[in-house]
């Protein structure tokens, strides 16, 4: 069985050369093969030394995972559907704009947190992603979008965890990946501009801050427990007094002094005056009275299991400017590829492509067992 290098950061590929009686410098080589151009065949890999190639031809391979689907947005939006296997699939989405590229990548299949305005979350859970399949699909976008567009400069300058899946429970897989993503001889991208999404799994956000701490963005969607408990489930375990102090201490090793509030509009669930106004009071008994964090307001994107509908244009106007004058930074996410389900809570939605992604794999699963004539 060959080794799928996608699966290791730079200190886990040093250690499997190590294995092969080679030396790190090599590895280093091969890392820089791998990622910043995109190689897949040992053979094109011309400065490594033609041993190595042979020993890796018969024991490793560099393997993205195959693509079921494609969609391109009138907006440049870009979604791949992937089969990780099992008769599971997982999506990444491209977002192109003016001042960069971000990809968001998805991290399970499936998500066992349940938030009710998440279509990925009503999917229910299937598994954790490997490191490689986190990085895999980093790797086929960047060097796909490469080949599309005819350029040899990197195309996405930011990832987001936020596809399917919550982050940090797949924890042991996760770190390997974003070091892979911010490794000078990989991907090269700045702390500030790798984001991890999260629900609120508050002890996996202390240990994210000792280890590997990239920009954070927190799912609140709610200012008091009731509210949150029935929007956020996790919030039950997590309430958000705790969740707050977790996102204070993770601050003291953030590359950006402050945290992201994703804040989803539901109509009339969490979108009214006094909602805004509350979240101003609990921002407030926080954070020793300095700013510490920003609202990212995000329409929702209905789908049918939920029984939510999305707020109206004038009451997330609205609710901005209550939180704007409260002296929170806030923003209004703009929708992107909602004509392709790649939006915001989309991931995993569109049904029709998760139903050709099961024909697919189970039309691969009768041939693996058909016997030979």
């Amino acid at each position: 069985m060959t080794t799928n290098l996608l699966e290791f950061d730079l200190d886990g590929l040093s250690a499997y050369c190590e294995q092969l009686g080679e030396k790190r410098f090599r590895a280093t080589q091969l890392f820089r093969w791998i990622h910043q151009r995109g190689a897949s065949d040992f053979e094109q890999m011309s400065d490594l030394a033609k041993s190595l190639r042979e020993k890796l031809k018969t024991r490793a391979c560099v393997t993205a995972l195959p693509v079921i689907t494609e969609h391109v947005s009138q907006d440049g939006t870009v979604k791949w559907l992937f089969d990780v296997g099992g008769g599971n699939a997982v999506e990444a989405v491209f977002i192109p704009e003016d001042d960069r590229g971000t990809l968001c990548i998805s991290s399970q299949a499936g998500c066992a947190v349940g938030c009710r305005f998440c279509s990925t979350g009503h999917q229910g859970f299937s598994r954790n992603l490997t490191t490689g399949e986190i990085v895999a699909q980093l790797w086929f976008a960047e060097h796909s979008l490469r080949k599309r567009l005819g350029k040899s400069e990197r195309i996405i300058s930011n990832v987001v965890m936020m596809g399917m899946g919550e982050p940090l429970q797949n924890y042991t897989a996760l770190v390997p990946a974003l070091r892979v993503m911010l490794d000078d001889h990989g991907y090269g991208l700045s702390r500030r501009r790798v984001t991890v999404s999260t629900s609120g799994v508050v002890p996996m956000m202390d240990r994210l801050g000792q280890d590997c701490p990239v920009a954070l963005a927190v799912s609140l969607h709610a200012p008091i427990d009731v509210l949150r408990d029935d929007l956020v489930p996790l919030n039950r375990k997590y309430p958000i007094d705790e969740l707050l102090q977790a996102c204070q201490r993770y601050l003291e090793h953030a590359p950006r002094d402050f945290i992201t509030f994703e804040y989803c509009m539901l109509d009339g669930v969490n979108d009214q005056p006094e909602h805004a106004r509350k979240l101003i009071e609990l921002v407030r008994s926080y954070g020793n009275g300095r700013p510490w964090c920003k609202f990212n307001l995000i329409p929702f994107n209905p789908f049918p299991a939920s029984g939510l509908l999305r707020s109206p244009a004038a009451q997330v106007t609205e609710f901005a400017r209550i939180l704007t004058q409260g002296g929170l930074v806030t923003t209004v996410r703009k929708t992107r590829g909602d004509d392709i389900d790649a939006a915001c809570g989309q991931l995993a939605g569109d049904v029709q492509d998760r139903t050709r992604a099961a024909e697919r794999m189970a039309k691969r699963r009768t041939i693996a067992i058909t016997p030979s004539s």
